[in-house]
């Protein structure tokens, strides 16, 4: 179902800008945090609804380590309530960094004379899925440069490409994808190939601060990337991804522009972002930045927790930007997806020699350089149920689906089991060592918390798992 404005007798607002700096800068202002009104502001997202932006701007105008400890176990016990000890994991393949933009921030600008240009061969890519698959990977997220050899066709070929990849047990069975905004055939054409996610990160939603960082493309167009996600749910796909790179601008401004972007798309097209990301500037060849909106620690960990309580159905997605030390505190306050055995350097996941990290043929410095199976082995070992779920999805279960199923909470009575379901196949396919035992205790303690029916059923497919059997989900 589509927003229709005349219906409600409102002005249509689709695909237009919806940003009023004013707005956002008189909130973080003017808004007073007194301390009842915070946990007022908590309590009201812990009964699962999402803030508005004068009560998100409450929680990020509260100063002090009392009020900040307040907001972050806030977000940890709703982070439970949502999505329990779950996390699904992910891994980028870039496709190709051939770009045109002239971002201030990023080594695939366009005036990098030092950047190495290059643009995988289906061969090559081919590689690069099986040697993902063998590491366990079922979800990627395919990236681009903004290019015209990129095209929506090309993007959909590329998608179809890995779908087909298939070697012994693996397969990817959810591709999603981070490239340049398009129109809304562009939109059809990939959205048809059957992608999951469709992100596109507007960088700052500060218009002015935009202009500072684009000087060249076509993305330097800060309406046209702004209404980017518009035009995708117009063309049928009602899977998007927002996101801001913090160190840009002012992190609460940026914060309420998230939130803000939600609202919109929920105004207009009955459902929010599947997920919100919030990557930090990190290093990059040719890096021109004023080190005045760098994001602290502290500030990043507050911000992140103050999200979890302003979406409490949103995903959100944490980097290996990230250092692992960051990453583990994070994630209790309301991450749901992270990514492991990540490689930027095009080619790397097949070939060893491009193991070593070359800003020169990279778009940033990753910070948390360890395996998948690093990766997983600390998740069990901190109890986390690690996941590589694609059921929502295949079954249909996106958009205003998913919003029907999440809302209530009926989402637990699949999301656990199938995160148990591919955590088995994980540990039957890949696992090694100590991992299997802390996989099949974790998979036992959740077991006993679902309810016996459930429990029985997914009991009845783990079996079913063990001697051979693959791809089964609720």
């Amino acid at each position: 179902m589509r927003f229709s404005a005349e219906k409600l007798s409102i002005p249509d607002q689709r695909m237009k800008p919806f940003i009023d700096t004013e707005e956002i800068w008189n909130l973080i202002n003017n808004t007073k945090p007194e301390r009842q009104r915070v946990r007022d502001v908590i309590a009201k997202s812990l009964d699962k609804q999402r803030l508005t932006l004068v009560e998100t701007a409450v929680l990020i105008n509260a100063v002090g380590t009392d009020l900040s400890d307040e907001i972050k176990q806030g977000a940890c016990e709703l982070k439970q309530r949502v999505y329990g000890n779950r996390i699904v994991l992910f891994a980028p393949l870039y496709v190709g960094n051939k770009c045109i933009n002239n971002c201030e921030y990023c080594g695939f600008r366009a005036s990098n004379a030092d950047a190495i240009r290059k643009t995988l061969s289906d061969n090559e890519i081919i590689q690069e899925v099986e040697a993902l698959e063998d590491c366990g990977q079922k979800r990627l997220i395919l990236v681009y440069g903004e290019h015209p050899d990129y095209s929506p066709e090309y993007i959909a070929h590329t998608v179809k490409l890995v779908y087909g990849v298939r070697k012994g047990h693996g397969e990817i069975r959810r591709v999603n994808i981070n490239a340049a905004p398009l129109d809304i055939e562009g939109f059809r054409i990939v959205g048809e190939s059957g992608i999951g996610t469709y992100q596109v990160f507007q960088e700052t939603y500060h218009p002015e601060a935009y202009k500072w960082y684009h000087l060249g493309g076509k993305k330097k167009d800060y309406e046209w990337r702004l209404t980017a996600l518009d035009r995708a749910q117009e063309a049928g796909i009602d899977d998007v991804g927002i996101g801001a790179l913090f160190g840009l601008y002012d992190w609460r401004f940026e914060v309420l522009g998230l939130v803000r972007h939600t609202n919109h798309l929920e105004a207009c097209y009955n459902v929010g972002p599947h997920t919100i990301s919030f990557p930090r500037i990190k290093d990059a060849v040719s890096l021109n930045l004023d080190k005045k909106y760098e994001t602290s620690d502290d500030d990043f960990k507050k911000l992140v927790a103050i999200l979890r309580l302003a979406v409490p159905y949103t995903g959100l997605i944490l980097t290996a930007r990230e250092a692992p030390d960051v990453r583990r505190e994070v994630m209790q306050y309301g991450v749901s997806q992270i990514d492991g055995g990540t490689k930027l350097e095009l080619g790397s996941y097949s070939d060893s020699k491009n193991e070593e990290q070359n800003l020169n043929r990279e778009q940033f410095k990753i910070s948390d350089p360890r395996s998948l199976a690093e990766v997983i082995d600390e998740l069990l070992a901190n109890d986390y149920l690690p996941s590589f779920c694609t059921s929502c999805y295949r079954m249909g279960r996106t958009g205003e689906h998913f919003m029907e199923f999440s809302v209530p909470g009926f989402i637990k009575k699949f999301c656990t089991p199938n995160a148990i379901l591919t955590l088995s196949e994980y540990i039957c396919d890949y696992a090694k060592g100590e991992t299997v035992e802390k996989g099949w205790k974790v998979i036992e303690k959740n077991l006993e918390k679902l309810e016996p029916a459930i429990a029985g059923s997914t009991r009845e497919k783990i079996e079913k798992m063990k001697k051979g059997e693959r791809d089964l989900h609720f």
